[in-house]
């Protein structure tokens, strides 16, 4: 990520996360080894995996500037490229994944619920906007960016920044395998990948529930659907449906759900599902109207697929210029693995290829 930061002499920001390019069989091992420990009651899967990526620590490029930062109250890491520019550089403010649970730090579930994540990434990008002249950033060329549950972020921060006039507008946004969704987790993707690493099915949901009420209550109804009332469920209907998405998407298998209604206790619990800000893909055409042009990277083996595919689709129908990358080989968290000496995906080049030539055309 570093080395891309220089060729682009652009400005990257992104939230403190020490390892963040850690080989990803580290990331598996993490994961495996702190489920071990959580089922025999020594720590939790999370707390393990935090550990583990505390101990790393990121290595130092020649080429850059990297100082960790505090923006309003948040933790940040700058990367800035030493060779003077004749311009103004691009500016990038990057939201990390990790299920708003690991990876560090903006504040992190449990712990933390819903909406501290957003919050902070809200707080920082605002302060990074209205800071643009020290860091030599050019107004007109601001880009939030995120990946899986960053990328949530990055589409609920750039939705609440539409419209507002006391802000330089943002250039884009660009949302790597982004989770925009929690009304239904049986979505063709959802079901399809319902096994396949890094994010399984099960996972997805769960670390949903985590980021809103700090505790995985109700998972069985989320999954299947028993969470939220059939009217909700057939009012947003328009926005989250299997016709939606492009047959072809669908010919790995798919099986049509029925509607399940919910009970008021388990519905009080989860309502804020229908909130855009934890939500993106619910928020009203009025405020996509307003957004400005989008990179998305989808990848086929993915559970988080389809909420890409019916993003694009509304940004699209509301006039937003969307360029769109679809990894066909590719699957969850396949990015982080692009720099890897022994584990590393032809396919996470060509998407971090295809992120770099949409942000040297703006």
């Amino acid at each position: 990520t570093q080395s891309y930061v220089g060729a682009l002499a652009l400005i990257c920001i992104h939230f403190l996360m020490p390892g963040m390019n850690i080989p990803m069989i580290s990331v598996l091992f993490a994961f495996e080894q702190g489920k071990i420990l959580e089922n025999i009651g020594i720590c939790t899967q999370v707390n393990f995996v935090r550990y583990m990526q505390g101990r790393k620590t990121l290595g130092a490029d020649a080429k850059l500037f990297i100082k960790d930062l505090w923006f309003e109250k948040v933790p940040v890491r700058i990367y800035q490229p030493k060779a003077p520019s004749a311009s103004q550089r691009r500016g990038v403010m990057f939201f990390h994944g990790g299920g708003w649970n690991i990876f560090f730090l903006y504040r992190l579930a449990p712990e933390h619920k819903y909406p501290a994540a957003y919050e902070d990434c809200l707080n920082a990008t605002q302060h990074f906007l209205q800071h643009l002249e020290h860091y030599g950033v050019d107004p007109a060329r601001v880009i939030v960016c995120g990946d899986s549950a960053g990328g949530n972020l990055a589409a609920a921060v750039s939705q609440t920044l539409a419209g507002r006039s006391d802000f330089p507008k943002l250039r884009a946004q660009i949302l790597i395998y982004p989770g925009l969704q929690a009304l239904d987790f049986n979505l063709p993707s959802y079901q399809q990948n319902r096994g396949v690493p890094l994010l399984f099915r099960e996972r997805a949901a769960f670390y949903m529930l985590q980021y809103l009420n700090g505790n995985a209550t109700n998972l069985e109804e989320v999954l299947e659907g028993s969470h939220i009332s059939v009217d909700i469920q057939l009012n947003y209907r328009k926005w989250v449906s299997p016709d939606n998405i492009p047959e072809k998407f669908k010919v790995r298998g798919y099986k049509p759900r029925v509607l399940l209604d919910c009970t008021t206790e388990v519905f009080e619990k989860v309502k804020r599902f229908c909130e855009p800000m934890l939500c993106p893909l619910l928020a009203e055409d009025t405020i996509l109207q307003q957004l400005p042009e989008s990179f998305i990277l989808t990848c086929e083996y993915d559970v988080l697929r389809d909420d890409g595919l019916l993003y694009k689709k509304r940004l699209e129908d509301n006039g937003v210029r969307v360029t769109w990358c679809h990894l066909e080989d590719g699957f969850h968290g396949i990015i982080n693995s692009f720099n890897s000496d022994w584990l590393s995906f032809p396919a996470g080049k060509r998407g971090l290829d295809n992120i770099v030539d949409f942000l040297r055309s703006l």
